[in-house]
């Protein structure tokens, strides 16, 4: 685990007791810090005093400018939809605001540094390509949004590659970074309610290319305006080295699909690098994107090509995005809790035929908008959570069959009950289009209640 020294002898403030902010009181306590630590949930801070053994600290109640930071848990607003009470006093003090990718980068200033972020796929994109380099030999740690807490990771030296997925909550408040090698693979509506609208959210994601120099590189996704607006301006300032990737258009100098094949047109070759069919664990043209952003990422951090390839098909996929999880005859059920938002949940129905849809939640701006393309592959729909009524009315209006199941347990064994039925091979999809903070802790806990209890079926 990271030991944060810069903030010896000084006082810090913590402000959210989530993972992140538990571990961030951890690490700056291994650095000799005294920390005040805060969360407006009094579990959370009973949380804190069972495994750190610190009690919890009123930041209202003390006198702020004797902080020499306050590290703020990313889920915590500091604008909308409106800021938590402590940030304008914290402003008013003129205490700095930072993250614990911030504190990473403090405690870890020599060692390399890889960010990914986008609205879908960077999960998938961060695990693919710590995948790549810990197998080329190159000591590497994996964290950030992607659920393990950056200060968690091992120490590295020169030699290491941090890689972090980032979310826009993180870039909104991170301070002090810049990256050897940043992604942005897309941009759609997402996270508006705290965004406000999709400049600012766009202008946030841009923040991933601040302070790169020509040595490093911005690996981008073209196939959307907003990310295609972001290209054309870090083209034109030709501050770093800027890679296009797309998996719809062949982009020069870029990393592209053409026929199913991945092409390397970096050192304007236009090799064909690898047939993304054998990928079976990367299906869908939106793992496409991520495939190419994996590889133009390692190649831009100098790795060979063949090498590059290699790992990407021997790549065994990641937990709750599109996860196989079993068969029972001619049923195959698929775990991809990781879809909260309606883009994310097309990628997925775009992959299959008959499926039988599992959705719900607690849902975002826009509903179901964007997937009447997809419904024709739909057999059935099941809907649980408090997403259900106003998805009722979006399926009903669109002539797709549809129960109302309530909960995940209920949904599951509906599911199963009516695709048995069929005589055809299908498929019971988990993409729940939603958040699932109304019934459960996170995409993680929902999507291992539902492989949990596929495997209770009996077959």
């Amino acid at each position: 685990m990271i030991t944060v020294a810069c903030f010896n002898n000084k006082t810090v403030g913590v402000l959210g007791l989530a993972r992140s902010g538990i571990s961030s009181v951890q690490a700056l306590l291994r650095g000799n810090a005294v920390v005040f630590a805060w969360d407006d949930d009094a579990q959370k801070r009973l949380n804190l005093m069972n495994q750190v053994s610190l009690n919890a600290v009123d930041l209202s109640l003390v006198e702020l400018q004797q902080l020499s930071a306050l590290i703020i848990s990313p889920g915590i607003p500091t604008n909308l939809p409106q800021p938590h009470p402590l940030i304008p006093l914290i402003h008013k003090a003129n205490v700095p605001i930072m993250t614990d990718i911030d504190l990473l980068i403090k405690a870890q200033p020599t060692t390399k540094r890889i960010g990914i972020t986008g609205t879908n796929g960077k999960s998938t994109t961060t695990s693919l390509i710590g995948h790549i380099l810990k197998n080329s030999n190159i000591p590497t740690e994996i964290g950030g949004n992607i659920g393990i807490p950056c200060l968690d990771l091992k120490p590295l030296d020169n030699r290491g590659i941090y890689v972090l997925e980032l979310s826009s909550f993180q870039l909104e408040l991170m301070q002090h970074f810049t990256f050897d090698a940043a992604v942005l693979l897309n941009i759609t509506p997402d996270h508006l309610d705290r965004h406000g609208t999709m400049q600012k959210y766009a202008g946030i994601k841009q923040k991933i290319f601040a302070a790169q120099k020509s040595t490093q590189a911005a690996i981008i996704g073209v196939d959307d305006p907003y990310s295609q607006e972001i290209y054309t301006y870090l083209k034109k300032n030709d501050q770093q080295q800027v890679i296009p990737i797309s998996n719809q258009d062949i982009v020069p100098r870029g990393v592209y699909v053409k026929d199913s094949f991945l092409v390397d047109d970096m050192d304007g070759k236009k090799a064909s690098i690898l047939n993304l069919q054998k990928a079976s664990r990367l299906p869908g043209l939106h793992n496409a994107q991520n495939i190419a952003a994996a590889y133009a990422t390692c190649r831009a951090m100098g790795l060979d090509s063949k090498k590059i390839a290699s790992e990407i098909l021997s790549y065994p996929g990641l937990a709750h995005r599109q996860e196989f999880v079993r068969q029972i005859r001619h049923i195959g059920f698929v775990n991809d809790s990781k879809a909260t938002n309606a883009d994310a949940a097309g990628k997925a129905l775009a992959c299959y035929q008959n499926i039988y849809w599992i959705l719900g939640g607690r849902p975002k701006e826009g509903g179901l908008n964007g997937l009447e393309a997809f419904l024709d592959r739909v057999q059935h729909a099941f809907l649980i959570g408090e997403a259900q009524q106003s998805f009722a009315f979006f399926l009903k209006q669109h002539q797709i069959p549809h129960t109302l199941s309530g909960t995940l347990d209920v949904a599951v064994t509906s599911a199963y009950n009516i695709a048995r039925q069929s005589s055809q091979s299908c498929v019971i999809l988990l993409s729940p289009a939603c958040a699932s903070f109304d019934q459960f802790r996170d995409f993680e806990d929902r999507g291992t209640h539902f492989k949990k209890t596929v495997l209770s079926l009996n077959g």
